[in-house]
């Protein structure tokens, strides 16, 4: 019989009623990418990012091109709608895909920028397979989980391969072996090692020690039973990852090598530490990276110089992040999601990076500002005098802006050190409109639809811009900066810098002027357009104001920290010291005297 259509040819089969359904990408060679596949047991949250991010990195830093992915099994097609108490923050990629919190895990860690193709949820899997069947795409066939689903995930962890030119590709399964949502991609990864044959596919099951306080000693039994799961999947791990609070014991090693058929020299302790960045190291150090070589069959393709140089400049970035600090400085963090840290990931990450490359010990101080909408100034004082600089983060919505416009105009006011991230922006142009302005119940349109001076609002003008319409601003967008103004100096005298966006209101562009002329200046904006993109108020006024309608925390990466951090963290150690000399704090981050014209 004949072969009836090119998805069927593909898998060179000459009859329709093959149950082989797997699709191959234009360009795939079978073999020429490997694949790493970590999953979880006992439960989850335990760290699946960190590690395939850390041994992701290892791999990179041997020569090979890696891209992981994050296999989602919500329904959503992103995590843009996702309350933060559920799956903690949003981070968006340059290219405007909302993910989770682990994308930015792998950014930090590999140091490379992401794409959408390297997220995926059930909700996205459907839709092409429901979008292929509407369109005629199976021939008549009954469409099913296996083998038309399961061949969709074959095909996109496949088409990654192609897209990226990797040599691996790092798989990061959601929640937990045995969850009803994730089984489809687990299926979907067992057939993916059959079809791609031996060598071809590292599974690493992520597992958990319990260590009650009651007993006094490590317990495995949760994890052998994790790992039993996946191996009634049809999964055999290569690698166990042990998470726990302290160094796994050799007897729980021994145990978990026991009943998981994996060799003790793969068992591997992912205890706490005091940073996720010094676990790639520590994976070296016990041959984790050399195993997986092996598994894989990949030494050949190792650039040994490639490896040198990227591990001595790894090393200096761990020997500032666990080097004994000179300053120890408070930093606030306001906010409405302030009991949960996952909620500013990448702030607090953004934060490490300046404080290692800057010396600084680093206190946070979590601030609620749904508690403070009603508080008098005296209170805000108390909760604010003592640090040594403030953060407004981004948010939607009502609550909390008024603690955070009090916030704001207390920092303005007693010079401390200030950085406000997109909300936090809009919050600096409302109380500065309305306490230095005198502009009577200034507002933002998103909390107060009906204010008499909407200095922050959505323009009709605005919305045709960049297909903004109704929906929000998303991902990397380019920057203009003023020259020599001090943003352009934080950014090492760029005159266009690019960074991250996620947001619907702008500065409203009639009220510019007035704001301007009473002090305020806006010294990054579109390249085109009139949208303020970063303000800053005149360094003889105030030490350090600075706010962005951007996310600088999100290209913050161990190597290269954050401009606006490495400011803000320069700040803060001035304000807590005020004898430090700006030239051991660093020029570059600190306004300071500039030698006029001619002068030796």
């Amino acid at each position: 019989m004949p072969v009836e259509n090119d998805i069927l040819a593909q898998v060179g089969h000459q009859t329709h009623e093959t149950e082989f359904y797997s699709p191959l990408p234009d360009g795939y060679q079978k073999g020429r990418t490997k694949y790493v596949v970590v999953m979880g047991t006992v439960m989850s949250g335990l760290g699946k990012g960190i590690f395939s991010s850390s041994v992701a990195k290892l791999l990179k830093d041997k020569g090979l091109v890696v891209s992981p992915i994050k296999l989602e099994g919500y329904l959503n097609i992103d995590s843009g709608t996702l309350n933060p108490y559920r799956h903690g923050e949003v981070f968006v990629l340059d290219d405007g895909m909302e993910t989770d919190m682990d994308l930015g895990t792998y950014e930090r860690m590999l140091e490379q920028n992401l794409n959408a193709d390297n997220f995926c949820t059930s909700g996205q899997i459907y839709r092409k397979v429901l979008d292929k069947e509407r369109t005629g795409g199976y021939l008549g066939r009954d469409v099913q989980m296996i083998p038309h689903v399961t061949g969709e995930v074959k095909y996109l962890l496949r088409n990654l391969a192609v897209k990226q030119n990797a040599d691996v590709v790092f798989v990061e399964v959601g929640g937990t072996v045995g969850d009803f949502e994730n089984m489809f991609y687990i299926e979907a990864l067992r057939e993916l090692a059959f079809e791609e044959g031996p060598n071809s596919v590292c599974f690493v099951a992520l597992t958990y020690i319990i260590e009650p306080k009651a007993l006094g000693e490590q317990k495995s039994k949760a994890a052998q039973l994790g790992v039993k799961r996946m191996m009634e999947l049809g999964i055999q791990p290569h690698i166990v990852a042990c998470r726990g609070r302290n160094l796994m014991g050799e007897t729980v090693r021994e145990k978990i090598a026991m009943f998981t058929n994996v060799p003790m020299s793969r068992v591997f302790s992912m205890h706490d530490r005091d940073s996720i960045y010094t676990i790639p190291e520590d994976m070296h150090r016990e041959g984790l990276d050399l195993q997986i070589l092996s598994l894989l069959e990949l030494h050949s393709a190792v650039k040994p110089a490639v490896e040198d140089s990227a591990r001595q400049k790894w090393a200096g970035y761990i020997n500032l992040l666990t080097a004994k600090r000179k300053h120890t400085i408070n930093i606030g963090i306001t906010g409405k999601y302030a009991h949960l840290r996952d909620a500013y990931a990448s702030i607090d990450k953004a934060l490490e990076h300046s404080g290692a490359h800057l010396s600084a010990e680093i206190k946070v101080h979590w601030l609620d500002t749904t508690e403070m909408d009603n508080f008098d100034e005296n209170v805000i004082a108390d909760q604010l005098a003592n640090m040594d600089a403030v953060i407004v983060p981004g948010g939607f919505g009502h609550r909390g802006t008024e603690g955070k416009i009090a916030c704001v105009k207390y920092c303005r006011e007693n010079k401390i050190p200030y950085l406000g991230i997109c909300l936090g922006f809009q919050m600096a142009v409302i109380e500065y409109a309305r306490n230095v302005c005198g502009l009577a119940n200034a507002a933002s349109t998103e909390f107060s639809p009906d204010a008499d001076n909407p200095v922050i609002d959505i323009l009709p003008e605005q919305k045709e811009i960049e297909g903004l319409g109704g929906n929000m601003r998303l991902g990397g967008k380019d920057v203009a900066l003023t020259p020599d103004s001090f943003a352009s100096q934080l950014y090492d005298g760029k005159s266009m810098i690019r960074e991250r966006f996620r947001h619907r209101y702008e500065v409203d562009p009639k009220y510019i002027d007035t704001l301007e002329g009473a002090g305020l200046i806006f010294s990054g904006r579109h390249p085109k357009h009139p949208i303020m993109q970063v303000l800053e108020l005149p360094t003889d006024v105030h030490p350090y104001f600075v706010g962005g309608q951007f996310h600088p925390e999100l290209t913050s990466r161990p190597l290269t920290p954050a401009p606006m951090f490495m400011g803000l963290v320069a700040a803060a150690i001035k304000h807590a010291y005020p004898d430090v000399s700006p030239q051991e704090i660093g020029e570059q981050w600190l306004p300071f005297p500039k030698e006029p014209a001619g002068a030796s």
